[in-house]
Protein backbone atom coordinates (compact mmCIF):
# COMPACT_ATOMS: atom_id res chain seq x y z
CA UNK A 1 0.00 0.00 0.00
CA UNK A 2 1.25 3.49 -0.86
CA UNK A 3 0.73 6.52 1.42
CA UNK A 4 -1.79 7.95 -1.06
CA UNK A 5 -3.78 4.70 -0.98
CA UNK A 6 -3.69 4.81 2.80
CA UNK A 7 -5.07 8.36 2.80
CA UNK A 8 -7.79 7.38 0.33
CA UNK A 9 -8.88 4.48 2.54
CA UNK A 10 -8.89 6.60 5.69
CA UNK A 11 -10.83 9.31 3.88
CA UNK A 12 -13.55 6.70 3.24
CA UNK A 13 -13.45 5.58 6.86
CA UNK A 14 -11.71 2.30 6.01
CA UNK A 15 -9.02 1.06 8.43
CA UNK A 16 -6.97 -2.14 8.38
CA UNK A 17 -6.53 -3.91 11.75
CA UNK A 18 -2.75 -3.39 11.61
CA UNK A 19 -0.20 -1.46 9.55
CA UNK A 20 3.58 -1.62 9.16
CA UNK A 21 5.15 1.78 8.40
CA UNK A 22 8.66 1.80 6.96
CA UNK A 23 10.78 3.72 4.46
CA UNK A 24 13.30 6.53 4.18
CA UNK A 25 11.24 9.33 5.69
CA UNK A 26 10.83 9.35 9.47
CA UNK A 27 8.87 12.59 9.51
CA UNK A 28 6.11 11.22 7.26
CA UNK A 29 5.93 8.01 9.32
CA UNK A 30 5.51 10.02 12.53
CA UNK A 31 2.89 12.29 10.96
CA UNK A 32 1.02 9.34 9.43
CA UNK A 33 0.82 7.65 12.85
CA UNK A 34 -0.60 10.80 14.42
CA UNK A 35 -3.03 11.26 11.53
CA UNK A 36 -4.33 7.69 11.79
CA UNK A 37 -4.78 8.03 15.54
CA UNK A 38 -6.69 11.31 15.15
CA UNK A 39 -8.95 9.85 12.47
CA UNK A 40 -9.60 6.54 14.27
CA UNK A 41 -10.15 7.85 17.80
CA UNK A 42 -12.85 10.23 18.96
CA UNK A 43 -11.39 13.45 20.38
CA UNK A 44 -12.24 12.52 23.95
CA UNK A 45 -10.32 9.22 23.64
CA UNK A 46 -7.20 10.55 21.88
CA UNK A 47 -5.29 11.41 25.07
CA UNK A 48 -6.04 8.16 26.90
CA UNK A 49 -6.42 5.55 24.15
CA UNK A 50 -3.41 6.34 21.92
CA UNK A 51 -0.54 4.28 23.30
CA UNK A 52 2.96 4.67 21.87
CA UNK A 53 5.52 1.97 22.67
CA UNK A 54 9.27 2.24 22.05
CA UNK A 55 10.15 -1.22 20.72
CA UNK A 56 13.84 -0.81 21.52
CA UNK A 57 13.21 -0.11 25.20
CA UNK A 58 10.21 -2.35 25.80
CA UNK A 59 10.35 -6.11 26.28
CA UNK A 60 8.44 -8.53 24.08
CA UNK A 61 6.44 -9.62 27.12
CA UNK A 62 5.30 -6.04 27.81
CA UNK A 63 4.31 -5.49 24.17
CA UNK A 64 2.44 -8.80 24.15
CA UNK A 65 0.57 -7.78 27.29
CA UNK A 66 -0.42 -4.48 25.70
CA UNK A 67 -1.72 -6.20 22.56
CA UNK A 68 -3.56 -8.80 24.63
CA UNK A 69 -5.74 -6.12 26.18
CA UNK A 70 -8.91 -5.31 24.27
CA UNK A 71 -10.54 -1.87 24.30
CA UNK A 72 -13.20 -1.20 26.91
CA UNK A 73 -16.77 -1.60 25.68
CA UNK A 74 -17.75 1.33 23.49
CA UNK A 75 -14.19 2.67 23.22
CA UNK A 76 -11.46 2.52 20.58
CA UNK A 77 -7.73 1.93 20.98
CA UNK A 78 -4.63 2.75 18.91
CA UNK A 79 -1.35 1.02 19.77
CA UNK A 80 1.85 2.17 18.02
CA UNK A 81 5.00 0.00 18.35
CA UNK A 82 8.26 1.43 16.96
CA UNK A 83 11.42 -0.51 16.04
CA UNK A 84 9.51 -3.72 15.40
CA UNK A 85 12.48 -4.97 13.36
CA UNK A 86 14.35 -5.86 16.56
CA UNK A 87 12.11 -8.90 17.10
CA UNK A 88 12.68 -12.27 15.47
CA UNK A 89 10.42 -14.33 13.23
CA UNK A 90 8.90 -16.37 16.08
CA UNK A 91 8.12 -13.26 18.12
CA UNK A 92 6.49 -11.50 15.18
CA UNK A 93 4.40 -14.60 14.49
CA UNK A 94 3.27 -14.62 18.13
CA UNK A 95 2.34 -10.94 17.90
CA UNK A 96 0.27 -11.77 14.83
CA UNK A 97 -1.74 -14.33 16.80
CA UNK A 98 -2.55 -11.64 19.37
CA UNK A 99 -4.21 -9.63 16.61
CA UNK A 100 -6.67 -12.43 15.84
CA UNK A 101 -9.54 -12.20 15.50
CA UNK A 102 -9.35 -8.59 14.25
CA UNK A 103 -11.07 -6.13 16.55
CA UNK A 104 -12.81 -3.26 14.68
CA UNK A 105 -12.24 -1.06 17.73
CA UNK A 106 -8.46 -1.53 17.80
CA UNK A 107 -5.82 -0.24 15.39
CA UNK A 108 -2.16 -1.35 15.64
CA UNK A 109 0.73 0.44 13.92
CA UNK A 110 4.16 -1.20 13.75
CA UNK A 111 7.06 0.87 12.43
CA UNK A 112 10.77 0.85 11.64
CA UNK A 113 12.91 4.05 11.59
CA UNK A 114 14.64 5.04 8.35
CA UNK A 115 18.04 4.11 9.78
CA UNK A 116 16.83 0.49 10.03
CA UNK A 117 14.60 0.50 6.93
CA UNK A 118 14.40 -2.98 5.37
CA UNK A 119 15.49 -3.71 1.82
CA UNK A 120 12.77 -4.68 -0.63
CA UNK A 121 13.85 -8.32 -0.42
CA UNK A 122 14.20 -8.33 3.37
CA UNK A 123 12.53 -11.24 5.18
CA UNK A 124 10.96 -8.90 7.73
CA UNK A 125 8.71 -7.40 5.05
CA UNK A 126 7.21 -10.80 4.36
CA UNK A 127 6.95 -11.70 8.05
CA UNK A 128 5.23 -8.49 9.08
CA UNK A 129 3.26 -8.43 5.84
CA UNK A 130 1.54 -11.58 7.06
CA UNK A 131 0.12 -9.73 10.09
CA UNK A 132 -0.01 -6.06 9.04
CA UNK A 133 -0.43 -3.96 5.88
CA UNK A 134 3.00 -2.56 4.86
CA UNK A 135 3.13 1.11 3.86
CA UNK A 136 6.40 2.54 2.51
CA UNK A 137 7.11 6.24 2.99
CA UNK A 138 9.61 7.46 0.41
CA UNK A 139 11.18 10.87 0.04
CA UNK A 140 10.22 13.11 -2.84
CA UNK A 141 12.78 13.73 -5.58
CA UNK A 142 14.41 17.15 -5.90
CA UNK A 143 12.13 18.14 -8.78
CA UNK A 144 9.03 16.88 -6.95
CA UNK A 145 10.06 18.80 -3.84
CA UNK A 146 10.74 21.99 -5.80
CA UNK A 147 7.45 21.79 -7.70
CA UNK A 148 5.37 21.04 -4.60
CA UNK A 149 6.88 23.95 -2.66
CA UNK A 150 6.18 26.32 -5.57
CA UNK A 151 2.60 25.07 -5.95
CA UNK A 152 1.85 25.36 -2.24
CA UNK A 153 3.25 28.88 -2.06
CA UNK A 154 1.33 29.87 -5.19
CA UNK A 155 -1.90 28.75 -3.50
CA UNK A 156 -1.05 31.19 -0.70
CA UNK A 157 -0.38 33.92 -3.30
CA UNK A 158 3.36 33.90 -2.59
CA UNK A 159 6.39 33.66 -4.86
CA UNK A 160 9.90 32.65 -3.80
CA UNK A 161 13.40 33.75 -4.78
CA UNK A 162 15.46 31.05 -6.58
CA UNK A 163 18.10 30.91 -3.82
CA UNK A 164 15.40 30.77 -1.15
CA UNK A 165 13.71 27.91 -3.01
CA UNK A 166 17.01 26.01 -3.16
CA UNK A 167 17.50 26.46 0.60
CA UNK A 168 13.91 25.36 1.23
CA UNK A 169 14.48 22.23 -0.89
CA UNK A 170 17.63 21.42 1.12
CA UNK A 171 15.87 22.04 4.43
CA UNK A 172 12.89 19.73 3.92
CA UNK A 173 15.01 17.05 2.21
CA UNK A 174 12.09 15.46 0.34
CA UNK A 175 9.82 15.27 3.39
CA UNK A 176 6.24 15.64 2.12
CA UNK A 177 4.87 16.36 5.58
CA UNK A 178 7.59 18.93 6.21
CA UNK A 179 6.78 20.71 2.95
CA UNK A 180 3.10 20.98 3.85
CA UNK A 181 3.87 22.19 7.36
CA UNK A 182 6.60 24.67 6.44
CA UNK A 183 4.76 26.25 3.49
CA UNK A 184 1.80 26.74 5.84
CA UNK A 185 4.11 28.50 8.30
CA UNK A 186 5.45 30.75 5.54
CA UNK A 187 1.92 31.56 4.41
CA UNK A 188 1.09 32.68 7.95
CA UNK A 189 4.36 34.62 8.24
CA UNK A 190 4.28 36.49 4.91
CA UNK A 191 1.70 38.90 3.51
CA UNK A 192 -0.17 37.60 0.41
CA UNK A 193 1.43 38.84 -2.80
CA UNK A 194 4.92 39.13 -1.29
CA UNK A 195 8.16 37.33 -2.16
CA UNK A 196 9.77 34.73 0.12
CA UNK A 197 13.47 35.50 0.65
CA UNK A 198 16.41 33.46 1.90
CA UNK A 199 16.10 35.17 5.31
CA UNK A 200 12.41 34.20 5.47
CA UNK A 201 13.29 30.54 4.91
CA UNK A 202 16.04 30.64 7.53
CA UNK A 203 13.68 32.18 10.08
CA UNK A 204 10.79 29.77 9.59
CA UNK A 205 11.98 26.51 8.02
CA UNK A 206 13.90 24.45 10.55
CA UNK A 207 14.04 21.01 12.07
CA UNK A 208 14.66 18.87 9.00
CA UNK A 209 17.48 16.67 7.80
CA UNK A 210 19.86 18.44 5.45
CA UNK A 211 19.63 21.93 6.89
CA UNK A 212 19.64 20.92 10.55
CA UNK A 213 22.22 18.12 10.19
CA UNK A 214 24.47 20.56 8.31
CA UNK A 215 24.09 23.09 11.14
CA UNK A 216 24.68 20.36 13.73
CA UNK A 217 27.82 19.30 11.86
CA UNK A 218 28.91 22.95 11.82
CA UNK A 219 28.65 23.06 15.61
CA UNK A 220 30.68 19.86 15.83
CA UNK A 221 33.34 21.16 13.42
CA UNK A 222 33.63 24.41 15.40
CA UNK A 223 33.79 22.56 18.73
CA UNK A 224 30.58 24.08 20.11
CA UNK A 225 29.26 21.34 22.40
CA UNK A 226 26.49 23.48 23.92
CA UNK A 227 24.90 24.29 20.56
CA UNK A 228 25.35 20.71 19.32
CA UNK A 229 23.55 19.29 22.36
CA UNK A 230 20.78 21.87 22.02
CA UNK A 231 20.25 20.88 18.37
CA UNK A 232 20.10 17.18 19.24
CA UNK A 233 17.60 17.72 22.06
CA UNK A 234 15.46 19.89 19.80
CA UNK A 235 15.40 17.21 17.09
CA UNK A 236 14.39 14.55 19.60
CA UNK A 237 11.70 16.84 21.05
CA UNK A 238 10.31 17.23 17.50
CA UNK A 239 9.78 13.46 17.36
CA UNK A 240 12.95 12.38 15.53
CA UNK A 241 14.42 9.13 16.87
CA UNK A 242 18.06 9.04 18.09
CA UNK A 243 18.83 6.18 15.65
CA UNK A 244 17.62 8.29 12.73
CA UNK A 245 19.61 11.34 13.87
CA UNK A 246 22.74 9.19 14.24
CA UNK A 247 22.19 7.75 10.77
CA UNK A 248 22.16 11.22 9.20
CA UNK A 249 25.16 12.41 11.22
CA UNK A 250 27.12 9.37 10.04
CA UNK A 251 25.99 9.85 6.44
CA UNK A 252 26.91 13.53 6.54
CA UNK A 253 30.50 12.96 7.69
CA UNK A 254 30.99 10.03 5.29
CA UNK A 255 29.91 12.34 2.48
CA UNK A 256 32.28 15.04 3.76
CA UNK A 257 35.09 12.48 3.60
CA UNK A 258 34.17 11.58 0.01
CA UNK A 259 34.04 15.22 -1.10
CA UNK A 260 37.29 15.97 0.76
CA UNK A 261 39.01 13.22 -1.22
CA UNK A 262 37.51 14.01 -4.61
CA UNK A 263 35.08 11.09 -4.68
CA UNK A 264 31.56 11.50 -6.14
CA UNK A 265 28.45 11.29 -3.98
CA UNK A 266 25.57 9.06 -5.01
CA UNK A 267 23.73 10.56 -7.98
CA UNK A 268 20.73 11.83 -6.00
CA UNK A 269 22.97 13.75 -3.59
CA UNK A 270 25.71 15.16 -5.83
CA UNK A 271 24.05 18.56 -5.69
CA UNK A 272 25.14 18.76 -2.04
CA UNK A 273 28.88 18.66 -2.83
CA UNK A 274 29.16 22.44 -3.18
CA UNK A 275 27.52 22.93 0.22
CA UNK A 276 30.04 20.67 1.95
CA UNK A 277 33.17 22.50 0.81
CA UNK A 278 33.30 24.99 3.69
CA UNK A 279 33.24 22.18 6.23
CA UNK A 280 35.76 20.01 4.38
CA UNK A 281 38.26 22.88 4.46
CA UNK A 282 38.12 22.85 8.26
CA UNK A 283 38.62 19.09 8.65
CA UNK A 284 41.57 16.88 7.83
CA UNK A 285 41.21 13.21 6.92
CA UNK A 286 42.44 12.08 10.32
CA UNK A 287 39.66 13.89 12.19
CA UNK A 288 37.03 12.82 9.64
CA UNK A 289 38.07 9.18 10.03
CA UNK A 290 37.94 9.50 13.82
CA UNK A 291 34.40 10.96 13.62
CA UNK A 292 33.19 8.20 11.29
CA UNK A 293 34.61 5.49 13.58
CA UNK A 294 33.07 7.12 16.68
CA UNK A 295 29.66 7.29 14.96
CA UNK A 296 29.92 3.59 14.04
CA UNK A 297 30.73 2.73 17.66
CA UNK A 298 27.71 4.75 18.83
CA UNK A 299 25.52 2.82 16.38
CA UNK A 300 26.84 -0.45 17.80
CA UNK A 301 26.10 0.72 21.35
CA UNK A 302 22.55 1.66 20.36
CA UNK A 303 22.02 -1.83 18.96
CA UNK A 304 23.15 -3.37 22.26
CA UNK A 305 20.47 -1.40 24.07
CA UNK A 306 22.30 -1.13 27.40
CA UNK A 307 22.32 2.70 27.41
CA UNK A 308 19.37 4.91 26.36
CA UNK A 309 19.88 5.97 22.70
CA UNK A 310 19.50 9.70 23.47
CA UNK A 311 22.30 9.47 26.04
CA UNK A 312 24.55 7.68 23.53
CA UNK A 313 23.84 10.43 21.00
CA UNK A 314 24.70 13.20 23.45
CA UNK A 315 27.89 11.41 24.53
CA UNK A 316 28.84 11.12 20.86
CA UNK A 317 28.29 14.84 20.28
CA UNK A 318 30.56 15.73 23.20
CA UNK A 319 33.19 13.33 21.85
CA UNK A 320 33.00 14.66 18.28
CA UNK A 321 33.53 18.33 19.18
CA UNK A 322 37.03 17.47 20.42
CA UNK A 323 39.62 18.67 17.83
Amino acid sequence: MSPSELLADVGKGKFRPAYYFHGSEDYRIIEAEKYLARQFLPDRQLMTNYRRIDGRRTSFAEISAELSAYPMLGERLVVSVSDIQKFGADEIERLGKLLLPPDPNRLVIFSTPSARAPRRDAAILKRIGNIAEPVEFKKLTLDETRNLISRNLAKANLTIEPKALQLFVEAVAGNRGAIENETEKLAAYKEPGSVVSVDDVRRTVAGYEVFVVYELANDIVHGDAVRALRQIRSLIADGNGPTGILFWISKHFIELYLVKNGKPLESKRRWLAWKYRDQTQMLDNRRLERIIVAAAEADSNMRLGKIPPNIILEMLAVRLVQP
